[in-house]
């Protein structure tokens, strides 16, 4: 099993580019299935969960070809199985995803219910309410989602559909399904991440008419068809986070080449507070930092887009902890997303837990630092914070079970190599 060694204590420096978005490239992939033409994805990060997303519908009979460049090209015409087995979708909550695209393209579906990070509870009942509310009829047994359309009916029914939370994977869902719905949907209290605004971008170049993506209403009205186009996946925000709150905690400068600072706004107020400089340039997003001595410790809490970002909670975290001053932070989106806070510990982070808060005493304010030590990572932005923390300590930090880390960053290691740091893998 893979893992990191890092020798801590040096400050990045240099460029960087930032990595197409796991959470935009994965519904668009799904998004393929709804036609027959041949589609093109540009800026396909290589990651875990592309791949087992691309052998997911290889399963199904779909042609899907990747190059080295991150262009994916797809031709779903000859779809002969539209089911999501639970071998090939057991690690990766995504794997919803593919329940509105198949269900409206060939009106059955069978989808094995998800996996991923445990980092709590994501329930399917809303992506059951959505589709049920345009015509679906679905049975969930055996750990099965199983869903086809009612005898005589060829095509769902637009429907307005009002979720009781926000929730994006159940936003794509619908999105994906009602572009071929007979009628309009509406979706109220959708999310508006940027990955669904690139989604709805996608389907709007296939075709689909769809209006107000990025807001909480979204309006498509069904086509009868949707054709083939070529897309490129936007930047991932989280990737570009990590690597600002990397170089804030360790010290330096570098460039985020593709990085959308418009994406991050609530990361980078908090950072610009903690004394961060940062700056949105032309192609990028440039970070300058004096390294933890200067950083003052912020409070958050965790919201939906454009809030702060559950995925970069742990992130900032590991910033925190090296940073002068107390800070309360409040996870409000998963109920089990602190399980770093004890590797942190581990290294020597003060970090006290209850419930939804943890209360982070800052060590810049003291003599005390952090310590390499061996940790575990325990789901993907937690490995991410680990590897910070590992940045910044002193001595040799081995982050263990990367193969999380791996799922969601693209060369990460290569990447902070780049910028100066003394990391490596190792079996």
């Amino acid at each position: 099993m893979d893992k990191l060694l890092i020798r801590g204590g040096r400050a990045l420096h240099g460029e960087v580019l930032v990595s197409g978005a796991k959470n935009a490239a994965l519904p668009e992939l799904c998004a393929a299935l709804l036609t027959a033409d041949p589609v093109t994805l540009l800026n396909v990060p290589q990651l875990q969960d592309v791949a087992t997303m691309l052998t997911l519908i290889r399963n199904m009979g779909v042609a899907a070809e990747r190059s080295a460049d991150g262009t994916v090209r797809i031709d779903a015409s000859a779809l002969s199985t539209p089911e999501a087995p639970y071998e090939l979708v057991k690690t990766m909550r995504a794997s919803v995803l593919a329940l509105g695209p198949l269900l409206a393209r060939f009106g059955e579906a069978t989808v094995s219910l998800p996996g991923g990070c445990a980092i709590g509870s994501r329930p399917v009942d809303q992506h059951i309410k959505g589709l049920t509310a345009m015509g679906a009829e679905i049975l969930v047994e055996h750990g099965y989602m199983i869903a086809r359309l009612p005898a005589g009916r060829t095509r769902l029914t637009g429907a307005r559909i009002t979720t009781d939370m926000v929730t994006v994977t159940g936003t794509e869902n619908f999105l994906m399904a009602a572009t071929l719905a007979e009628g309009e949907t509406v979706l109220e209290n959708a999310a508006q991440e940027p990955e669904i605004s690139d989604l709805a971008e996608m389907l709007i170049a296939m075709g689909a008419k769809i209006e107000g993506h990025g807001t909480s209403r979204i309006r498509i009205q069904g086509v009868e068809r949707l054709h083939g186009a070529t897309h490129r996946v936007v930047a991932d925000r989280i990737e570009a986070g990590t690597f600002l709150c990397a170089v804030a905690a360790t010290g330096g400068e570098a460039l985020l080449r593709h990085g959308r600072a418009d994406h991050l706004d609530a990361v980078i107020e908090k950072l610009r507070e903690a004394g961060v400089q940062v700056q949105a340039e032309a192609d990028g997003i440039r970070v300058k930092s004096a390294g933890a001595a200067q950083l003052r410790a912020q409070g958050f809490r965790t919201t939906e887009y454009p809030g702060f970002p559950t995925d970069m909670q742990a992130q900032f975290m590991a910033l925190n902890v090296v940073a002068q001053g107390t800070a309360t932070v409040t996870e409000t989106i998963f109920e089990n997303r602190f399980m770093h806070v004890d590797e942190l510990v581990r290294l020597g982070a003060r970090i006290q837990t209850d419930g939804k808060v943890a209360v982070i005493e800052g060590l810049g304010s003291a003599s005390a630092r952090l310590s390499g030590a061996t940790v575990m990572a325990t789901d993907l932005r937690a490995s991410a914070s680990l590897v910070i923390a590992g940045l910044v300590a002193d001595g040799e930090t081995v982050v263990d079970r990367i193969y999380h880390l791996d799922r969601g960053y693209d060369c990460m290691e290569a990447k902070l190599r780049g910028l100066g740091a003394d990391i490596e893998r190792a079996a």
